[in-house]
């Protein structure tokens, strides 16, 4: 069947009635318990590497969209497990935000199912074709409560053509102002890590120049995901060695143990509350799922 036949057989199965859940790889969790489980259309429909855009199904793992642009010295800016819908519906962006954007810039397009069953599509092919509300953006990071993503047109972006990690001691903050767009900074509170791109010979001068080793690859992530301002990434010098990696420049931690509680804005929930419903009047897509909870 063609990706169009897909999507209309996944909109079927996702059907108008009973509480479902969707699953792809379990790499970012697995289904709902108590739940009908479907799952989203898999399959590149095509690459266009001129306008640099590709258009697949959701269920698509990650590891074979990127395969498939190597070949056209393309990427796009998702990590690399899981599926294309997973990484999406989560909405968590790689340790590359720092260059590459969050990871809603990389939707063009999106097809999904609604609570009704019904296959709606928002955005559009190219940017210059996309007018009104970004309901693309809506999407991504909604944790499947919206609507079931089904397919997706994304952004590529050209593939470095060398990157190389390094690792340093000095200031991260001292690193990030004297390189030239590095692609991500990280820090434990002791060790800076670095990832550079570009031409092999301008990445290495940067290198030797800001005193920096080369390195095989960045540290291990911890299991926990923080959210803080970029500027109070400082306060995590009090944090215990080992406990922590930031990302400087972004305001994302991964952290040992969970954030510290806290009270989201009560007109933030509301507001959250109010849109669920439009989309959802029953609450039947990923029922009970907290989306403050799993950001």
């Amino acid at each position: 069947m063609s990706l169009d036949e897909d999507v209309t057989a996944f909109a079927s199965d996702v059907g108008s009635a009973d509480p479902v859940t969707i699953t792809g790889l379990g790499t970012r969790g697995g289904p709902i318990e108590g739940c009908r489980t479907v799952t989203a259309p898999s399959g590149i429909e095509w690459i266009q590497p001129a306008e640099m855009t590709i258009r697949c199904g959701a269920g698509t793992p990650v590891v074979e969209v990127d395969a498939a642009l190597a070949e056209h010295g393309q990427c796009v800016a998702i990590d690399g497990f899981g599926t294309i819908g997973g990484a999406l519906a989560v909405g968590h962006s790689g340790v590359r935000r720092l260059a590459w954007g969050p990871v809603r810039d990389t939707v063009l397009q999106v097809r999904y199912v609604s609570a009704a069953g019904e296959v709606v599509k928002v955005g559009g092919p190219t940017v210059k074709n996309v007018s009104g509300f970004d309901l693309c953006r809506l999407l991504v990071g909604s944790h499947g409560t919206l609507g079931f993503l089904a397919d997706v047109i994304l952004r590529t972006r050209p593939r470095p053509t060398h990157e190389q990690w390094y690792t340093s001691a000095r200031d991260p903050w001292a690193l990030l102002g004297e390189l030239y767009r590095p692609s991500s900074v990280l820090w434990d509170g002791v060790t800076s890590w670095v990832l550079l791109d570009g031409h092999p010979d301008d990445v290495d001068a940067q290198a030797t120049a800001s005193e920096m080793i080369p390195v095989e690859a960045p540290p291990d992530l911890p299991p926990h995901r923080w959210s803080l301002p970029a500027s109070a990434l400082t306060t995590l010098r009090d944090e215990p060695t080992g406990t922590f990696v930031a990302e400087i420049g972004v305001g994302v931690v991964h952290h040992s143990r969970p954030a510290p509680a806290s009270v989201p804005d009560p007109d933030v929930i509301e507001l959250h509350r109010r849109i669920r419903h439009e989309f959802d009047p029953a609450a039947r897509l990923n029922p009970g799922l907290d989306v403050f909870a799993g950001a």
